[in-house]
């Protein structure tokens, strides 16, 4: 039986999903990230300094595995190094391994072309991917969704050993990608700029990482392809290529906090421990083969 507290309770809650959708989502969500963007690359230490006290009001920020806690900007603090020996990538030839710090969202088996953002709320591999790659290689597979919080290490690294063969950049909108956004945005990871970086494992298996970008946040770095990814590159920009990686080879940053898909073909299952809500670091065991 419900209850006058419990219904008061519910109310609460709802009423404070409401106004964090409402701030971060019915916003001028692409003219604030273009203005972030502008802000974080301001090189003024005591603005930085000032700008993280703030950030640290709504953010748990800890700095203490950072290579340095000195920085010009917000955007060298978003981007910051590690110490080394901070991530130490699982060596086991039949895993591949968290591309990044996340918290596991939805995860589990393509069918059909479809997966999900949250319970509830499907989308299509194949829109995701764009009109001109070809998703249908993962299906029957797996696929892992990591969200990185602003205040996690932001840079992502490769897997496993491999080859980038191609990347497929898409812009699009900036719609903030946490939990409550996913309940209410039908196929958001869609509609959101993002790149599609096809990797084709030393063991020949093709995988795919989905960095997807986010409000504030709408700025991709690719080391190999020494290119930074942002709202200006309108369509589907392709952009082929040769660039092998070592596993835990660092890959690219994000310059604020978002999501990384990760798609495998059949012949992978997810590693012990990883299911939604599961707080991971790179390195870590993300999937394993199966037999």
């Amino acid at each position: 039986m419900t209850t006058p507290s419990t219904r008061g309770w519910f109310q609460r809650l709802v009423a404070q999903e409401d106004l964090n959708f409402l701030l971060t989502n019915r916003v001028p969500r692409i003219a604030l990230t273009r203005a972030m963007g502008w802000f974080s690359r301001i090189e003024s230490p005591l603005l930085t300094r000032v700008s993280m006290a703030v950030w640290r009001c709504f953010t748990p920020l800890d700095l203490s595995e950072a290579k340095h806690t000195e920085f010009r900007s917000l955007k060298d603090c978003f981007t910051r190094e590690l110490k080394p020996g901070s991530r130490v990538f699982d060596a086991r030839a039949d895993v591949l391994c968290s591309p990044s710090d996340g918290i596991v969202g939805a995860c589990g088996e393509v069918r059909q072309g479809q997966v999900y953002q949250a319970k509830g709320f499907p989308y299509a591999t194949a829109e995701l991917f764009g009109p001109t790659q070809d998703a249908r290689v993962f299906e029957g597979g797996s696929y892992v969704t990591l969200r990185l919080t602003s205040a996690m290490y932001h840079r992502f690294h490769a897997p496993a050993d491999g080859t980038v063969e191609h990347v497929t950049y898409l812009s699009g909108d900036t719609w903030n990608v946490n939990p409550i956004a996913l309940q209410r945005v039908e196929r958001l990871f869609c509609r959101n700029e993002r790149a599609v970086v096809r990797l084709r494992l030393r063991t020949g298996e093709p995988i795919a990482l989905v960095p997807v970008a986010a409000i504030l946040v709408a700025s991709i770095r690719l080391h190999f392809l020494n290119v930074l990814l942002h709202l200006g590159r309108r369509g589907a920009n392709e952009m082929p290529c040769q660039a092998p990686h070592t596993k835990g080879q660092e890959m690219g940053w994000f310059e604020h906090g978002s999501t990384i898909l990760v798609f495998v073909p059949p012949g992978f299952e997810l590693a012990e421990g990883v299911a939604t809500g599961a707080q991971l670091r790179a390195g870590q065991a993300l999937l394993k083969r199966v037999g």
